[in-house]
């Protein structure tokens, strides 16, 4: 029987021979080592505001592409897909008592399986916090110039969007996310919807646009990269107070049911006052009304406080996919959980002062890691690790599930071929920054 063993966030495996004899290889876990203590709110919380993210400012974008009418059924359909996704997740989760993607991929794969799940959840979380920092980045020189009322910088420091972006990294950030359980981001993380709703309620029809270029490339690769939450599921799960597979499935349908309604209305808000003049980044085409405008003003101080506290939650599944890729065998230690953020905050803050810009970001990220971490792995997952004696390979489940993964691929080939040829039509909008 493979021996179980704490590590620092989850409970691992040590097997080759693990992917056979699924039910019999089932855990025991100590009741007392399990032990969860975030609440059913919290857990909300924390996984809403990892869906969440800086993706809702590309929604009205997308919206522009698409029209409302098939923007709302893209947008339904991404959500009900990442809630099967879930559930795949999930029951393949409670099959083998392990609450770990990577090790899930390990179960399933082997080390390939482990260290695709690790790397794709490693891509995916870094894109995700690069385009956070790239809207502090951009945005908060442009506030405190504002505020200032200062119309030309003559390159005072404070309003240098790099030394801001390593300021609020170093001091917001990163203590944010040296704490050792996830749970504890729960208050964070309800400050931080409490902004996006002030955002969502602050923005409403007061504008006549121009029309410009639409871009459809972007559209369902921004739609996939709004609801990826997958990698941040399972850790949430592990800290759930009395978690069960139901109550876990309730607090993702809730978020995901929370946030479906917000992107819907602030995609909508957005389209209405702008339609096709509508930018990637929402907030840059309101400030071109009256970038002194107090409300406007307040609502990108909100922008900037929730994608600044989403970094932390996002962060900890890529320390724990680097811990489960390097350190497998390892116990918590706090030298090595406070090097890993370090050393991420640092390459991130170098990506972000040379990224091109936050369309870009969204679309090729969205178009790669996201399919992988919504639709491939989850599905196939499930086919290798629900034992055949409980769903035959040509049973309705599992034949679903293939469709899922098929759809997956799909949707990465079509994605990253729109946005190639988006590219080599020497398309303004996928190479220039904002």
């Amino acid at each position: 029987k493979p021996q179980t063993k704490r590590s620092s966030d989850s409970y691992q495996l040590h097997s080759p021979q693990s992917t056979l004899g699924f039910l019999a290889l089932t855990p025991v876990i100590p009741p007392c080592a399990f032990e969860g203590k975030t609440s059913f709110g919290m857990s909300v919380f924390n996984l809403g505001n990892a869906i969440m993210g800086s993706g809702i400012l590309g929604l009205a974008y997308a919206m522009a592409n698409t029209g409302i009418v098939l923007f709302l059924i893209l947008l339904t359909v991404v959500a009900c897909l990442s809630a099967y996704s879930i559930h795949l997740l999930l029951k393949s989760s409670g099959i083998v008592g392990i609450r770990a993607y990577e090790q899930l991929g390990y179960r399933a794969f082997g080390t390939p399986g482990k260290m695709a799940a690790g790397i794709a959840i490693t891509l995916q979380n870094i894109g995700a916090m690069s385009s956070y920092l790239y809207i502090v980045k951009y945005e908060f020189p442009l506030v405190i110039q504002a505020f200032l009322r200062v119309d030309t910088p003559s390159g005072e420091w404070y309003l240098d969007g790099n030394y801001l972006v390593m300021i609020v990294s170093v001091c917001i950030i990163l203590p944010l996310a040296l704490m050792k359980q996830l749970g504890y981001l729960g208050y964070t993380s309800g400050f931080s919807l409490s902004c996006m709703v002030f955002f969502l309620i602050s923005v409403c029809p007061t504008y006549t646009p121009i029309s410009s270029e639409s871009h459809t490339a972007y559209t369902i690769p921004i739609l996939a990269f709004a609801f990826v939450c997958h990698p941040e599921v399972l850790p949430i799960y592990t800290e759930l107070r009395n978690p069960t597979k139901k109550k876990m499935q309730h607090v993702s349908n809730i978020s995901i049911a929370v946030m479906y309604v917000m992107y819907f209305l602030a995609a909508l808000f957005g389209y209405l006052t702008f339609y096709d003049n509508v930018e990637a980044e929402l907030l840059h085409t309101y400030s071109k009304v009256d970038r002194y405008d107090t409300l406007i003003l307040c609502v990108r101080v909100a922008v900037l406080t929730a994608v600044t506290l989403t970094v932390p939650i996002v962060l900890f599944p890529v320390r724990r996919a680097i811990q489960q890729l390097f350190f497998p065998n390892k116990t918590f230690w706090w030298p090595r959980h406070i090097a890993i953020a370090i050393i991420l905050l640092t390459t991130i803050n170098m990506l972000v002062i040379f990224a091109p810009n936050i369309l870009g970001i969204f679309g090729v990220i969205g178009a790669t890691s996201a399919p992988c971490l919504i639709f491939i792995f989850p599905a196939v997952f499930y086919i290798r690790i629900i034992p055949k004696e409980e769903e035959p390979m040509r049973s309705a489940p599992k034949i679903l599930a293939a469709c899922f993964a098929g759809l997956g691929v799909l949707f990465m080939i079509m994605s990253l071929s729109f946005i190639i040829i988006d590219w080599t039509s020497g398309s303004s909008n996928a190479s220039s920054g904002h």
